[in-house]
């Protein structure tokens, strides 16, 4: 039931103060204030573990009408920190609906605010940046300064470290002939799950590609243990330059010469594995309609994208990584809404990323291709392998 009665505001870090009605659960919450300008896929949204810690404005002004299911969710969980929403449906209408999104909200305990004009907290975050803020209704509502020393004494998202809280804390293992896959298995790829989405190792599974989800806290001991012929990094929260276990694990990864693919953050970390810096975006790219273009082919694809950091590289062409013994590197893709860098590409390493969502639940399917170019290099590294295998056996 939506608490149309029950007050709520949200108050921004720079004192900024919204006033609505409570949307799922009564109380307080607090996080980064980020906008996603998704038109459809909000169940999708709120369970991307990449959200944590966030309280996420949707820019759609119509939210929860087609409900929520039991398929639909990409984790374990709702991760968004608090939802702010504009007009919260009353009744869902759909066939695969199996309860509201205000129930879905209030059982897992996430708090929400709605009636208020997200448009305007849209251009205010675009204007100033993403900022700290903090939802209160109810009994936790007090007096406006009180509200906002909470906000300001909350963690900023710089510095977090979020990854290990999100992730799971044993491998799995997702097999192809669970996904429709007749043939047999392609290849094993060991994934390390930063903040996954479920769809990601389905996509692979799909394409006969046996998936280990392994523990953001895995070991190169742990990489080795399920034979991988490739490795991959996923999309996660938090900030990039608090990663540095995953970035020597993937450095080890790199000197083995294992094919490596990253997504989101899966890429930043490949960027600071190659010796670049990353920084805070103003206000980060989050939603289903963000254009990439491909700097080799010129193709421009529509991307989903949830991201508050990027790589520092230089865009110039190829050039050699700071960290030289992985020769050269080059921006694959970039952004044509503001030119930050949305993929690199090793020219002497079997290893590429991309800072946007190519398994994109709930769309659109625009960079699907890339779980295929994933495969493609795996598939040469084993051409390589076995040649260079035969040519030590006839020596």
């Amino acid at each position: 039931m939506i608490h149309e009665l029950t007050p709520a505001v949200l108050i921004l870090e720079d004192g900024t103060v919204f006033h609505g009605s409570a949307y799922g659960a009564v109380g307080s919450t607090l996080g980064e204030a980020v906008f996603a300008t998704g038109m459809t896929g909000y169940q999708e949204t709120i369970t991307d573990p990449s959200y944590a810690r966030q309280l996420v404005v949707q820019t759609a002004p119509h939210i929860g009408n087609t409900g929520v299911n039991d398929e639909d969710a990409e984790s374990r969980k709702i991760w968004v920190a608090g939802y702010i929403v504009r007009d919260a449906a009353r009744r869902p209408s759909n066939w695969r609906s199996q309860r509201s999104l205000d129930e879905e909200l209030e059982t897992q305990g996430i708090v929400g605010i709605q009636g208020v004009d997200t448009r305007a907290i849209t251009r205010h975050l675009r204007e100033r940046g993403a900022m700290k803020a903090g939802i209160f209704s109810g009994e936790a509502i007090t007096s406006p300064p009180e509200m906002l020393e909470v906000v300001r004494q909350s963690a900023s998202m710089e510095g977090s470290a979020l990854a290990e809280e999100v992730s799971v804390d044993q491998a799995y293992v997702v097999e192809p002939a669970d996904h429709g896959w007749a043939g047999p298995v392609r290849h094993t790829i060991a994934a390390i799950d930063l903040g996954i989405k479920a769809m990601t190792p389905t996509r692979f599974a799909e394409r006969g590609v046996r998936v280990h989800v392994l523990p953001a806290t895995a070991t190169l001991e742990d990489v080795k243990a399920v034979s991988p012929d490739g490795f991959f990094m996923s999309n996660g929260p938090g900030d990039p330059a608090t990663a540095d276990a995953q970035v020597a694990l993937l450095r080890s990864v790199l000197d083995e010469r294992l094919p490596y693919f990253g997504i989101c953050f899966g890429n930043q970390i490949l960027g600071r594995a190659l010796g670049f810096g990353t920084y805070k975006l103003k206000y980060g790219h989050r939603g289903i309609n963000q254009p990439v273009m491909d700097r080799k082919t010129g193709k421009v694809e529509i991307t989903s994208q949830n991201h508050g950091f990027a790589v520092d590289a230089p865009m110039d062409g190829a050039s050699q990584a700071p960290e030289q013994r992985f020769g050269r590197v080059e921006v694959s893709h970039v952004s044509l809404n503001d030119q930050v860098v949305e993929g690199l590409a090793c020219l002497d390493i079997p290893a590429f990323s991309v800072q946007y969502h190519p398994e994109a639940a709930a769309g659109p399917h625009d960079a699907a291709y890339l779980f295929d170019r994933f495969i493609e290099l795996m598939d040469q590294q084993s051409s390589i392998e076995q040649n260079t295998a035969q040519n030590q056996d006839a020596k």
